[in-house]
């Protein structure tokens, strides 16, 4: 049982979406890579709708993509921003600017990216630990506030399997936009009284 609500929104499309390519994004495009026309128009929307939601915090990767992304949403909620470098998205080491393939190619089997890190890069524990310790911060400070955090596909899903009590299997076996894995612009709000989650 969690002391505050927690709503987990991933940024805006950003030209990957677009294109619907297969790429990592390159490693310098973390603090340059934009979000498109259609991107601010779905968050826009998204924020409207975030803005019945009574929300008390705001947290988000300090990326480019989820700095856009918030400041739509932080302008319709009145709110301030709290930006944490621990919720940016995977480190892909050697693989940014590769293909998906590629990426997908290094692992025998899908778990295994759970402990196996690719060379200079993270893995899905690696990445949990982090944006989890931001979730044990906020518990630690506020109490009965609802918090929402901008971040990026996996670290989400990561984080949305933590809120819920899953073990690895569960969170794998929900690794979709229609489970806990958010698509670009989507919105889960995790329901801490029957480990339930809304999508929007």
């Amino acid at each position: 049982m969690w002391n505050n609500k927690y709503i987990l929104l991933r940024h805006g499309q950003t030209k990957y979406q677009a294109n619907a390519s297969d790429a990592l994004y390159l490693l310098e495009e973390q603090f340059s890579l934009p979000i498109t026309k259609q991107g601010e128009k779905d968050i826009k929307r998204v924020a409207k709708e975030l803005k019945k939601k009574k929300i008390n915090l705001i947290y988000s990767s300090d990326f480019y993509r989820t700095k856009q992304t918030a400041g739509i949403v932080s302008k319709e909620l009145g709110l301030g921003v709290i930006f944490d470098p621990r919720l940016r998205d995977t480190d892909f080491g050697l693989f940014h600017g590769k293909s998906g393939e590629e990426y997908r190619a290094f692992f025998e089997f899908k778990k295994q990216r759970f402990f196996k890190r690719t060379p200079k890069g993270e893995n899905w524990r690696d990445v949990s630990e982090r944006t989890t310790a931001v979730i044990k911060e906020i518990e630690e400070k506020y109490s009965d506030k609802t918090v929402l955090i901008i971040s990026h596909a996996d670290p989400l899903w990561l984080m949305a399997g933590h809120l819920m009590g899953l073990n690895e299997d569960k969170m794998l076996e929900r690794r979709s936009p229609e489970g806990i894995w958010p698509d670009v612009g989507q919105c889960f709000e995790i329901n801490n009284h029957n480990n339930n989650h809304d999508n929007y």
